[in-house]
């Protein structure tokens, strides 16, 4: 029997991170199945999902956690391995550009929440204009409709969002 796993991490960005985390999933016989690592602020973070055989969940949480030593904060949560995701859903992917401020994410996210659009995945970063070197906000939105949402509602919130914030929103239905 395999067990799922999500590991959370933060540490120093430095040559060997994710090289130490790899080598205690595979000293405990785990397969690493998928991850969402990245460099932040000098910090280098991630999710990793992996799989176990039978209870390797207690040691690997204890090797896992000797790696503090190493300036590495590491959280296990085991997960039951069932998806969320529905087969009839639809996804939509929200690009967003625009000058950065506070509360463009919080604005975006209220949106989706209060039509129950599920977050399937956010990429931001933050990058200066070409011409003026003003700071640029960039994001891409994965996100799941429910059944009961109308696209062009939608869109309408998001053009007023975009239009009080000074904000491009392009909202495009992807392929499922």
């Amino acid at each position: 029997m395999q067990s799922t796993f999500i590991i959370t991490f933060i540490g120093d960005d430095r040559p060997g991170l994710v090289e130490a985390l790899a080598r205690v999933v595979a000293d405990h016989g785990g397969n690493w199945l998928e991850s969402r690592l990245s460099q932040l602020a000098g910090k280098f973070a991630g999710l990793i999902s992996v799989s176990l055989p039978g209870e390797s969940g207690p040691a690997l949480e204890a090797a896992l956690d000797a790696l503090h030593a190493e300036g590495i904060s590491v959280r296990v949560t085991p997960c039951d391995g069932t998806l969320a995701q529905d087969d009839h859903q639809r996804i939509v992917t929200l690009t967003v550009l625009g000058p950065d401020r506070p509360g463009v994410v919080r604005e975006i996210s209220a949106a989706l929440s209060k039509r129950s659009i599920n977050v399937v995945d956010l990429e931001s970063f933050v990058s200066p204009a070409p011409m003026s070197s003003e700071l640029l906000f960039h994001a891409q939105v994965e996100a799941s409709l429910p059944p009961d949402c109308e696209y062009e509602e939608l869109e309408e919130t998001l053009d007023q969002i975009a239009d009080e914030m000074h904000m491009e929103f392009t909202l495009e239905a992807s392929a499922s």
